[in-house]
């Protein structure tokens, strides 16, 4: 059995989650998915959305096995409890897969890195835009 796990943020689901879900997905038998803890977020600004919605919206997935929240402290420690086969990265996620690949060897960890180079072309596919289109819609001093 092949256990694939994909990470992310996960902030105001769109389509192109769902994609990159369906394609982790089929690369095995089970799909685990790691969602971001808001501490861990220092890439980009903070999700909308907090973090235990944010799970619950994935969990609900029909592609998805199981969902959990990452880690506080080291984004390695869950590995060690999901013990996956592939770590799918999503097209615009920022890890380098090599280095990935690397840390994950020094661990002891034997999972293969993948990347889905192909993303869903839609205009709202990604929660940057979307947030730019409720901003431009209805302005930024209002609630």
């Amino acid at each position: 059995m092949t256990r694939v796990l994909a990470t992310g943020t996960f902030d105001l689901l769109h389509p192109g989650h769902v994609f990159f879900l369906t394609q982790a997905r089929s690369l095995g038998d089970e799909l685990y998915v790691l969602v971001a803890r808001d501490s861990m977020i220092k890439h980009k600004a903070r999700p909308i959305v907090p973090e235990g919605q944010r799970l619950e919206m994935i969990s609900a997935f029909g592609v998805v096995d199981k969902a959990l929240l990452g880690s506080e402290s080291d984004i390695f420690e869950p590995l060690k409890e999901i013990d996956p086969d592939i770590i799918v990265l999503g097209h615009d996620q920022f890890f380098d897969t090599g280095e990935l690949q690397k840390s994950l060897g020094e661990r002891g960890f034997k999972a293969k890195v993948v990347r889905v180079d192909d993303a869903m072309k839609c205009e709202l596919c990604s929660s940057g835009r979307i947030i730019k289109r409720v901003l431009e819609r209805y302005g930024q001093n209002e609630e």
